[in-house]
Formats: structure tokens, C-alpha cells, sequence
């Protein structure tokens, strides 16, 4: 319920907050920005020449992107021991009628957005995320190891790896954008919890799914 506007509300620190994310949730999320974030700005490196000029040790760049690329799967392998981030990624896999409503609601710019712990936007990024990022190490590694595959082959993966990765760039800066616009939702990202009420009004159904669990 709303609070009366002749009474002013509580400090943002002493409102009522639910948890979110663990720990090992929070590391798994910062360890894979980081390495991405390796990958795209060694990426740039290697192909925008102003970059390239004023960094040079285009070696070195070659072997830093291959290896943060090999090493970007390993931070969520090595998460699946903890139990909340299993959970929460069964949760980003399950979809239902709630979020074909809060995709219609988004695309047409209204409220009503229902959601659970992951609204439909998110759930969707974070597939799309993780295919591309299949597709990148396995393109990656035929570039790398030119003798896994006949020239035709490496040929199109370069090409694929090239503007799938112009594609991440894009999408990463969207994630980011939309990230800025919700310091809530950082804030739980960082702190583990977030504002009960924020909860309530972003995500109605989060309750409702924790106790059908």
C-alpha cells in the first residue's frame, strides 16, 4: 500500500529489504563482466586502427583476448556449487504466460509488467547472452587452431565471430543502459538485497514463486 503523502516515507536505508543475490552470485556476475569486458576491449583493439596505434603490442592483445574469451564459461561452471545460482538460472530458463504479457506491455511502452525474481527482458538476455557466447568460443577456436578445419570453414567462422561480436557489443551496451536506469536493481547486484517495495512494484510475482517452490 502506498504510503499518504502527508507522511513523509522512511530513508532509503532503513525501508524494509528482501535478499536477492549471494555472494557467489555477485562473483560469478563480476568475474564474467570482467572477462567479457577484456574480450571486447581487446577486440577493439585488434580491429579499430586508432586503437591499435595507441596501444601497439598487437601479440600481446592477440593473446589476451583468446584467453579471456577461452576463460569467460569458466566463472558459471565454477558457480554451479552454489545452490542459489542454480536455482536462479532454472528460474531465467522457465517461461510463462507472465511474460509474453510483460514483453507486450514493454514493446508498447505500458505498465502492468508482471514478473517474477527475472522479467522476460532478462530472462531473454541472458539466453541470448549465453548462445552467443557458445558461438564465439567456437568460432574463436577454429580461428585459433587453424588445423581443426579446412579454410572454407575458418573463413566463415571469422565472419561469424566478427559480426556476432559487433552484435554483443550492442546488446552488452543495452544491458548496461538499462542497468544505469535502475540503481535498485545494481544496488541488490552489489548488496545482495534490494528495497521491498521495489520488489513489489518491479516484480509481483517473485513471492508468489519463492513459496510455489
Amino acid at each position: 500500500m502506498p504510503p499518504r503523502p502527508d507522511v513523509p516515507s522512511a530513508p532509503a536505508a532503513e525501508r524494509p529489504r528482501v535478499p536477492r543475490f549471494t555472494r557467489a552470485e555477485h562473483r560469478v556476475h563480476r568475474a564474467t563482466a570482467t572477462l567479457m569486458a577484456i574480450c571486447v576491449l581487446t577486440a577493439g583493439c585488434l580491429y579499430l586502427p586508432f586503437l591499435a596505434e595507441l596501444v601497439g603490442r598487437r601479440a600481446l592483445m592477440v593473446t589476451v583476448h583468446e584467453w579471456s574469451g577461452i576463460l569467460l564459461p569458466v566463472p558459471l561452471l565454477l558457480g554451479l556449487g552454489s545452490r542459489a545460482l542454480r536455482t536462479d538460472l532454472t528460474r531465467l530458463n522457465r517461461y510463462g504466460p507472465h511474460d509474453r504479457q510483460w514483453l507486450r506491455a514493454a514493446l508498447r511502452r505500458r505498465g502492468g509488467r508482471p514478473a517474477g525474481k527475472f522479467n522476460a527482458g532478462q530472462k531473454l538476455y541472458a539466453a541470448w547472452i549465453a548462445g552467443a557466447v557458445l558461438v564465439m568460443l567456437g568460432t574463436g577456436l577454429l580461428m585459433w587452431f587453424t588445423d581443426l578445419a579446412p579454410l572454407v570453414w575458418r573463413t566463415g567462422a571469422t565472419f561469424v565471430h566478427d559480426w556476432l561480436a559487433l552484435a554483443v557489443v550492442l546488446v552488452i551496451a543495452g544491458h548496461v543502459w538499462k542497468a544505469f536506469g535502475d540503481p535498485e536493481s545494481r544496488r541488490g547486484l552489489r548488496t545482495g538485497s534490494v528495497d521491498a517495495r521495489w520488489a513489489r512494484r518491479e516484480h509481483p510475482l517473485w513471492e508468489h514463486e519463492d513459496n510455489a517452490r
